[in-house]
């Protein structure tokens, strides 16, 4: 019975090893460089990783902005309006093979979700930078750091965004607020 146990757990933890991708918690972020669409640098590129500094920031990493997407990126913009005095800082990264082609429908997702606070950017290529490690089952990453240390990593499917979820990865930002 024993056996069968100690067996049961490395199955389990190989699973967990084999399905969790990308950094790991308290791993320092990179910088990286994205185009501005709807931010205070719009039509510039820029590295919001180094804009940022030690701030607290959530960013989010998706292959596409679909309703669930803008709806989580709306709940995270709301929690940056409302802690600017801790430094709060957020921004979407939407990773494509045609970026240019998708600023037209960022611009709409942002005026239409009413989404000031959290710059709408896109990064040439949907594996993302290279040093982020962003799984290729991943629709959705969500990541958040302070200091430059990685708090939370979530992968997700788009569809996995549920209200329950958007509030669950909303709620984990006290883990970077001080």
């Amino acid at each position: 019975m024993k056996k069968l146990l100690m067996l049961t757990v490395a199955v389990a933890t190989l699973s967990t090893m084999a399905i969790a991708g990308g950094l790991e918690v308290g791993e320092g972020v990179g910088a990286f460089y994205v185009k501005d669409v709807t931010g205070p640098a719009a039509g510039t590129k820029l590295c919001y990783r180094c804009r940022y500094g030690q701030k607290p920031v959530v960013s989010i990493f998706a292959r596409n902005m679909d309703d669930n997407v803008a709806s989580l990126v709306k709940s995270v913009d709301g929690v940056v309006a409302k802690n600017q005095s801790k430094d709060m800082a957020a921004f979407v990264v939407l990773l494509s093979d045609s970026p240019e082609a998708t600023e037209a429908d960022l611009k709409k997702v942002a005026q239409s979700k009413g989404i000031t606070s959290t710059p709408l950017t896109t990064f040439d290529g949907v594996t993302g930078p290279s040093s982020y490690k962003i799984s290729k089952d991943a629709e959705v990453t969500v990541m958040m750091w302070v200091g430059g240390k990685l708090k939370v990593n979530e992968e997700l499917k788009a569809s996995d965004l549920s209200a329950e979820k958007i509030n669950s990865i909303v709620g984990k930002t006290g883990t970077i607020l001080n």
